[in-house]
């Protein structure tokens, strides 16, 4: 077992992770397909292992918006990373938390004995969700194709009203409305910012703050996990693309509600961005780590799954979270460092503001009082999704590889990866540096 690492049975090792850039969308579909961009970010990552791809046991990509044409969008893209054919690739779908539970899987596998040697992530290109027709156009075209003669294709055609008809149906809104309870994943985060009192100016200086915050860890290279990405024409991107240095509580103030126009309070400024992009992690059991000699980053020490109300979504990680600490006897100050995906600011403050709220803790966690808080320099170090930029499938690997190089660098030892997650759930990870 490597030094430096607590005993684990059996333990399960981060040896190494890659990530592409995080493309803001930009009015159209951007120039990665989600299967060019997790290729390009695993090709480069195990370029530099000492095995080789066919030497995988199994890939696992989390992709919650695969287009059409990438349907098992992990197999696939373990063929095209050199995999060869006797190598599964398959792919998870846990909406937010795909590219987590990509991890999850791979973690079973490897515990089970039925794998040593696992590639698991997760990508999405969201510049890239469809546009749709409508029911009414679609049930026009069928009528459409059951006309025999020119004469009655020329009347159907003279039913056709375009303004009713042709309005397409925006893929990504419906994908991100939860279909039960009706309600954007905004609207959600709306529900959290009148539960806590959270106004705008909190959401706006917490999204200032990542700007700035993910502008200095650029400055001084904390994202070595960032790999180039190249486009067919050439042109090379190698940095997040959505990070913002002019940022500033004067910028922030200009843009109106996004979600609920009356009376909200989000924007599209407070708000994770619309983003492509993939991470991938190389995770491995304590025969893979000895075989090939590995040097690992750190551990996966224990993962939790939970659900709650879909209209209060965002408060996924406090309900995954807590029972995770609780079952290793910790608290939120007996963790080094916190990677709390920022789907909104007021979503993260409203996760804050839960674990403080002595009656929430009691009537929805079951504690006798408030959890606790986390000390503003151990959360999101480097800035979060709303800066960076939040590609559905990925984030999930994203935060769990991040979080490692920073107790890496800061030495420290434990750490908890959590995301809100679509549906009403929420994901946790703890782990350990090595």
């Amino acid at each position: 077992m490597p030094d430096g690492c607590l005993s684990m049975n059996p333990p399960v090792y981060v040896v190494d992770g890659a990530r592409s850039p995080f493309l803001k969308a930009q009015k159209g579909p951007g120039p990665f397909a989600a299967s060019d961009l997790a290729t390009q970010a695993g090709r480069a990552l195990l370029l530099r292992q000492p095995f080789a791809p066919e030497d995988l046991d199994e890939v696992i990509l989390g992709c919650a918006a695969p287009s059409p044409d990438e349907t098992n969008i992990g197999r696939m893209v373990a063929l095209r990373l050199g995999c060869g054919q006797k190598v599964p690739g398959w792919t998870v779908m846990r909406n937010c938390a795909s590219g987590m539970q990509a991890i999850d899987s791979a973690i079973a596998d490897i515990q089970r004995g039925k794998a040593e040697l696992v590639l698991a992530g997760g990508v999405d290109a969201l510049s890239r969700a469809p546009l749709l027709y409508s029911d009414v156009m679609v049930r026009w075209f069928a009528a459409l194709m059951g006309k025999a003669t020119v004469g009655s294709k020329f009347r159907h055609f003279l039913k056709l009203r375009p303004a009713a008809l042709l309005t397409p149906v925006i893929g990504l809104m419906k994908g991100l409305t939860d279909p039960v309870v009706g309600l954007l994943m905004g609207q959600t985060a709306e529900n959290l910012a009148w539960k806590f009192g959270i106004d705008r100016q909190q959401m706006d200086e917490f999204a200032v703050t990542s700007h700035l915050k993910a502008m200095s860890a650029r400055a001084a290279g904390y994202f070595g996990e960032i790999v180039p990405v190249v486009d067919s024409q050439g042109k090379v991107y190698a940095d997040d693309d959505g990070v913002r240095a002019d940022a500033s509580m004067t910028g922030m103030a200009k843009p109106k509600a996004f979600f609920d126009k009356q009376y909200g309070k989000i924007t599209a400024a407070n708000s994770s961005q619309i983003t492509d992009g993939a991470a991938w992690l190389v995770l491995a059991s304590a025969a893979a780590v000895e075989k090939w000699q590995l040097k690992p980053l750190g551990k996966i020490v224990d993962t939790e799954w939970a659900g709650l109300d879909p209209a209060q979504m965002g408060l996924g990680p406090v309900h995954a979270a807590t029972p995770l600490l609780q079952r290793h006897g910790l608290g939120l100050d007996d963790v080094d460092y916190w990677e709390l995906n920022e789907a909104f600011a007021a979503q993260v403050l409203g996760c804050l503001a839960a674990w403080q709220d002595a009656t929430y803790c009691r009537e929805q966690l079951g504690l006798p009082g408030a959890f606790g808080s986390i000390a503003e320099d151990r959360l999101n170090v480097d800035g979060g999704a709303v800066s960076i930029g939040h590609p559905v499938g990925a984030s999930g690997a994203r935060i769990v590889l991040h979080l490692l190089h920073v107790l890496r660098r800061n030495q420290a030892r434990r750490g908890v990866a959590t995301i809100c997650i679509g549906g009403g759930l929420g994901g946790a990870m703890l782990v350990e540096a090595c």
